[in-house]
């Protein structure tokens, strides 16, 4: 070793990778290193001194002077041995901290400065007091490790220094290299004691749970050893009974795939109970069936499993145009529910109930937001349902017992999440069996279907997440705790405009894919579509337009393939083709003759299937005063009837009518189409104004349609179904209506196109509805 001066020396110097060496420790280590070799060889050519300084990153073969650390420790070379593999072990043992002063120039070994560090020999109260503490915690330490001998503790314990004791036992447990390095370049005795007990005590509590974590597996073992014996013996038991050993291993299966199921504890816990009854019995017996079923349906069902929700708005939006034309009252509603889940996740899922005559879109656009939401979709239909197991399910204790269709198609649906549609809700009905729309009560209250209950399944079943949606084609059969549960959204009827969209972009596209032609082999032309909608449907939906558009392609794909043996060029479908691929249209603008008559007035009905033009007729002649009703008229229909005649009486004077017309005169109030039942309170203006002008002998205008209940006074009350009403008169080619005065709002919300195209006339009272519709206004006072 070459001094500098008492306190620097030059020495050889060997990096280590992943071992720190302390003073007064021995330590094997084997060198293959070419420098580090050469460091040795030098260190033994001399005194035997050599430095050890540990690298930073151990990957580097030949670190520099800026890869070690700069404390390491002031050793001496006990051995060198020469292995058969051509690598060397070299004894060393550790003497003196020594601080790295830098790297002398020389490519055959590492050669440095390094200057020694001056331990501490202070034994103070507190030294002494840290010290006994970290023998201490050493000993708890080798009574939970048991890789460090009994010895080594008797061994440190018997150490004089401070100093010693807190390097041996940082050399003896099993710190990280770099826990070891910082205790190591620790200088001070006290804070370096202090920095031993600190990582003492966190490889305690490690070592701690570790033992903790170890009791439990054996314990566990222990018992799935004990079951397991117990098991074999059960085994050997049942063989001898002539009970197979495939019975067993189907129990063992069904206990595995319970506990390894996303099932929560009530459902796992009845599921177990169930198969311990199971395996007390034959597995021929009628209850063992009806058990293992329960079991599936318990495992089939799709616990704890959800979709995750695509909650982009845009894109939901273009989904949603993509899919369906105009309906922009539910489109906001759908759009509303995504924007307030992205902003809160606990927002409660609104329970949809579409409203609206047959054909508009319902059940298409709850499918639209099922692949806007990227959620599953199942779809149930209600109508006709009387029962309420179909809802709740039958009670296991009944021969062939199911869980509704509600928990049957949650299966389905393979998650938790699902769009449901509940269609046609307002068909269902009640008999001895139980009341199916009180059952769908908690099916669809927010606050009660998250612990829904199967009669089936006997445990709760959460709905919550699940998006209900409800179809109906109008509001009034619906029960009114169940209307009070949902948001009713109505989806009017389409006008000719929006069927011709809805033609061009969804209809024609679609029938023509399915009957194997193309856009570029057939086009329809804007007239041919509406000569279809006007001439040969007159419905609120597009269902019709449909088999009419299918109906000219088949037709036109025939004669393709017999004329020209399927092969074109483009074929335009013009309103000659209409009229020859679908002969004489159905329905045209002469109808209804538009002649003033006596004592025909015409009214508008709102249906289910959309709004009506009626007629309603009425005759006078000599008699007792009796009055006859016809054409399957409803009970409401009937009362508007006899209110029309008290008004009548009332009025008489002024509209020329003899006074005793109530005795001597008998009336038939007729309206056509017997077959077709009729009932309403909007007829009642219409109903008058047929009577008055059948008793006044005054006709009245046949291009005049209206709508509006009466009373007593004569005062005309508001109805509802003013767009489907419109749009029926629209269909009839008659453009001038009279509509209450309190109904002036629900007609500016009809579309502008629509409202352009015709002549709206707001009436308050009976007398303004003659004056409007009755020929001959000037003798009217």
């Amino acid at each position: 070793m070459q001094q500098i001066d008492n306190k620097e020396h030059i020495l050889p110097m060997m990096p280590l990778r992943d071992i720190v060496i302390f003073p007064g420790m021995i330590v094997p280590v084997f060198v293959g290193r070419t420098n580090s070799i050469r460091s040795i060889e030098k260190a033994m050519e001399v005194d035997r001194k050599i430095f050890i300084s540990l690298q930073l990153d151990s990957t580097i073969d030949k670190p520099d002077e800026n890869q070690v650390y700069k404390v390491g420790c002031l050793s001496e070379v006990l051995q060198f041995l020469r292995l058969p593999d051509g690598t060397y072990k070299v004894l060393l043992e550790g003497e003196r901290r020594g601080l790295l002063l830098g790297f002398l120039s020389n490519e055959n070994y590492y050669q440095v400065i390094v200057k020694e560090i001056k331990e501490e020999l202070n034994e103070s109260k507190d030294i002494v007091v840290l010290t006994r503490t970290c023998i201490e915690m050493f000993e708890e330490y080798i009574s939970l490790n048991k890789k460090i001998p009994k010895e080594t503790f008797a061994m440190i314990s018997n150490l004089e220094s401070s100093s010693q004791v807190c390097d041996s036992i940082a050399a003896h447990t099993l710190l990280k290299v770099k826990d070891r390095q910082e205790i190591l370049e620790t200088i001070t005795l006290k804070e370096r004691l202090q920095k031993l007990i600190e990582k003492l005590q966190a490889e305690l509590e490690i070592l701690k749970l570790d033992q903790k974590i170890r009791i439990e597996v054996r314990d566990r073992f222990e018992k799935a050893q004990r079951d397991y014996f117990l098991h074999e013996q059960m085994k050997v038991i049942k063989k001898e009974l002539g009970a197979s050993s495939d019975e067993e291993d189907e129990i063992e299966e069904l206990r595995k795939k319970i506990n390894g199921s996303k099932m929560p504890e009530e459902a796992k816990n009845k599921a177990l109970k169930e198969v311990n009854r199971l395996a007390k019995m034959h597995f021929v017996s009628a209850e063992a069936g009806v058990i293992r079923t329960y079991i599936d349906w318990l495992l089939d069902l799709p616990w704890n499993v959800y979709t995750q929700d695509k909650l982009d708005i845009k894109r939901a939006q273009k989904i949603l145009e993509e899919d369906h034309y105009g309906l922009k009252d539910p489109k906001e509603r759908i759009l509303e529910y995504l924007a307030i889940k992205k902003l809160s996740d606990g927002t409660k899922t609104p329970i949809l109930c579409f409203v609206g005559p047959p054909g508009v879109g319902k059940t298409s656009l709850a499918k639209s937001i099922a692949r806007a939401l990227d959620r599953k979709f199942v779809r149930v239909s209600l109508g006709g349902v009387r029962d309420e197991a179909e809802i709740r399910g039958h009670r296991r204790t009944y021969v062939g017992a199911l869980p509704g269709r509600i928990i049957q198609l949650m299966k389905k649906a393979e998650s938790m999440n699902p769009v449901f549609l509940l269609d046609e809700v307002d068909k269902m009905s009640m008999d001895f069996r139980g009341d199916p729309s009180a059952a769908l009560l908690e099916v669809l209250d927010p606050e009660q279907n998250i612990h829904f209950s199967d009669h089936y399944l006997e445990i709760d079943f959460d709905l919550s997440k699940v998006l209900f949606i409800t179809t109906a084609n109008f509001v009034d059969p619906i029960p009114r705790p169940l209307q009070d549960r949902m948001e009713i959204i109505h989806l009017p009827s389409y006008t000719e405009y929006e069927k011709f969209e809805i033609a061009r972009r969804f209809l024609i596209p679609k029938i023509l894919k399915d009957n194997g032609l193309s856009k570029r082999k057939v086009k329809f032309i804007d007239e041919a579509i509406y000569t279809i909608i006007k001439g040969y449907t007159r419905e609120a939906g597009v269902r019709n337009l449909e088999r009419e558009l299918s109906s000219v392609v088949r037709k036109l794909a025939k004669d393709m393939v017999l004329l020209k043996g399927g092969k074109s060029k483009l074929i335009k479908i013009t309103k000659p083709s209409i009229y020859k691929y679908l002969k004489k249209p159905r329905y045209s603008d002469a109808d209804f003759i538009k002649d003033s008559r006596i004592g025909i007035a015409r009214g508008l009905a709102w249906t289910e299937f959309g709004g009506e033009v009626l007629e309603v007729q009425t005759s006078v002649f000599e008699g007792k005063g009796e009055l006859t009703l016809t054409g399957q008229l409803g009970e409401v229909m009937k009362e508007s009837c006899y209110a029309a005649k008290s008004y009548a009486r009332k009025e008489a004077k002024k509209y020329s009518i003899p006074r005793d017309f109530y005795n001597k005169s008998d009336m038939h109030i007729h309206v056509p189409e017997g077959a077709i039942p009729k009932d309403g309170p909007s007829a009642g203006i219409t109903i008058a104004t047929s009577m008055i002008s059948a008793l006044s002998n005054i006709p009245v205008r046949g291009d005049i349609a209206m709508t509006g209940e009466i009373n007593l006074i004569g005062e005309v009350l508001p109805v509802g179904g003013l767009r489907e009403k419109v749009l029926a008169s629209l269909r009839a080619n008659i453009k001038e209506i009279v509509v209450p005065y309190k109904n002036e709002k629900d007609v500016s919300e009809i579309p502008k196109k629509i409202q352009k195209r015709i002549i709206v006339h707001y009436v308050k009272h009976m007398d303004e509805v003659l004056n409007l519709a009755l020929v001959k206004k000037e003798s009217i006072g």
